[in-house]
């Protein structure tokens, strides 16, 4: 199909003639989410391909971002939807991604469809369609970046305070294993160093006994001669023969150091003898000292070295805590200077659309006047309340369809017709924040008619101006005012239908029209009124 720029495009066709098939293909080649029932039964794939010309600069930016080609100021794009659910994407041959394709098709088409109607029913979408309107997001974008730095900034808060509540009763463990420890004095190797002592401080008088036992034994005055006399004998009794051969002489050298040896063990152990500790108070201090490691110890189910080295883990996980501790407070002083901004931040965006409000209530109460609904009175109930990620306001459009009723929620009192021309008065007053070329309305018209129905086609005649309308509808008045046709008929060929979308000439679109005006029993008179309609357009546009 060819949608001629700046001009307002009506479809036409009975209910069922596949004004949807139309729909979901446009859907498709933008990317949305298709499902492969449209793929004709018996075939292996559907094909969609669209080609945009004389592109908006939005879409020529969005193209080289994404580093895609448009020299010719052409665009064309391509959607195959298999049988078996998969998909290919194409953007001027070259193949691409179905999210390349999303991504390039929100700038180019806006489709409003009956969906939007009920969009408009839920008072939790009002504020974005305020926003919207007001077209500067940069207040709100500064605030949401507050608001998440604040989120992330509480969160780590909650995540750190947690902790500290589950390190409270460690923290005293650590706090009372580095006090006895260090009320203990213990020392690294001071437990094998007193195991030690005290065996020997328990044999401390057999010990020296011993030392002097053998010290006499090697170099005593003994009358039966020591070790050390008896080999200064022996070494003599060789002395004469040590010229005779070499191992005499030898041996003698031998017996003389073994001799010195001897004697210097003998001092030896007189030495140790001396230096034994035979002080039983000695003793039963390094007793006591042994049951106190081992009594601590036996608390910790470790040794005495293994204490130290726990003592030590434990002042550096102490210290850590403290790192943390410190972070907390940090953290706390982070949030608050946060709260502090984002609420000045959230109170300035208020203020922001508050200013909005008044300036949409009066946009689209116009807009409502002229389609057929001078009495409406449309009231934003603003309130502010806690601080979210969409601000701290709150947003419910309300109206008075009739004089002398309080303004009550959409839902309550809107008709399908009231709220048609609702929800067009609110795109028409955003048309010119609305930088999307094409815009495709889907049965806007329902619940329609009459004069209300000429003001909605004069608002999408006027649209064109600045944007590509397209719109389908069943009301003749809509129809009439459009600047092109196109009719959606099945016909049956083979046993098979086939969806066709036909450009009507000007009988053609007499006869459409006659078609919308008496449905079947098209007569002379509904011709004729066809043509009066079509020439009543044609002189209010000046065609």
């Amino acid at each position: 199909c060819n949608f001629p720029a700046g001009s307002c495009t009506a479809v036409l066709g009975e209910t069922g003639a596949g004004k949807s098939i139309l729909l979901h293909g446009i859907h498709a080649v933008l990317g949305q989410r298709v499902t492969r029932d449209i793929v004709r039964t018996g075939c292996k794939k559907a094909v969609v391909t669209a080609l945009f010309t004389h592109l908006d600069p939005l879409v020529c930016a969005r193209l080289d971002a994404l580093s895609i080609s448009h020299t010719d100021d052409e665009l064309l794009l391509t959607r195959e939807i298999a049988a078996d659910g998969g998909s290919a994407a194409r953007v001027n041959g070259h193949t691409t991604t179905v999210s390349v394709l999303r991504e390039i098709g929100d700038a180019l088409i806006n489709i409003h469809g009956q969906h939007d109607n009920q969009v408009l029913l839920a008072p939790e979408c009002h504020l974005q369609i305020l926003d919207a309107f007001g077209g500067d997001d940069t207040l709100l974008h500064q605030y949401q970046d507050t608001f998440r730095q604040l989120q992330q900034t509480a969160k780590r808060l909650n995540h750190l305070a947690k902790q500290e509540q589950d390190k409270a009763h460690r923290r005293q463990q650590l706090k009372a294993l580095v006090a006895e420890v260090d009320e203990l004095g213990l020392e690294q190797g001071e437990e094998e160093a007193l195991e030690e002592e005290l065996n020997l401080l328990q044999h401390a008088e057999s010990i020296a006994a011993a030392l002097q036992a053998a010290a006499e034994a090697i170099d005593g005055e003994d009358a039966d001669g020591s070790a050390v006399l008896l080999t200064e004998a022996a070494a003599e009794e060789l002395s004469p023969f040590s010229d005779m051969r070499a191992e005499f002489a030898v041996l003698g050298e031998r017996l003389a150091a073994a001799g010195i040896e001897l004697a210097d063990i003998a001092s030896e152990c007189r030495s140790l003898r001396d230096g034994m500790d035979l002080d039983p108070q000695r003793y039963a201090m390094v007793q006591k000292r042994m049951l106190e490691i081992r009594r601590l110890s036996r608390e910790y189910q470790c040794t005495g070295d293994e204490l130290v080295e726990r003592r030590d883990r434990a002042e550096e996980e102490l210290a850590q805590m403290q790192g943390d501790t410190a972070e907390i407070a940090a953290l706390r002083e982070q949030k608050a200077q946060l709260l502090e901004t984002v609420s000045a931040q959230a109170k300035a965006l208020s203020e922001y659309r508050a200013q909005t409000l008044e300036r949409f209530i009066t946009a689209v109460t116009e807009q409502l006047a002229f389609l057929n609904m001078p009495n409406v009175i449309l009231v934003g109930k603003h309130t502010t309340g806690k601080l979210t990620i969409h601000g701290m306001d709150s947003l419910e459009f309300l109206i008075s369809a009739n004089r002398g009723e309080e303004p009550r929620p959409l839902a309550r009192i809107a008709s399908g017709g009231e709220l048609s021309r609702i929800t067009l008065a609110i795109k028409n007053a955003m048309a010119d924040k609305d930088a999307v070329p094409t815009v495709i309305y889907d049965e806007i018209d329902s619940g329609v008619s009459g004069k209300a129905a000429s003001r909605i086609g004069e608002v999408l005649k006027q649209s064109a101006k600045d944007h590509q309308i397209l719109c389908i509808t069943h009301t003749a008045q809509i129809a009439a005012l459009a600047d092109c046709h196109l009719l959606i008929q099945k016909n049956i060929t083979n046993e098979r239908t086939y969806t066709e979308i036909h450009p009507l000439d000007t009988e053609g679109r007499v006869d459409a029209l006659a078609h919308i005006i008496s449905g079947d029993h098209v007569t002379e008179l509904s011709r004729a009124n066809a043509r009066e309609m079509l020439g009543l357009a044609e002189h209010e546009t000046g065609d």
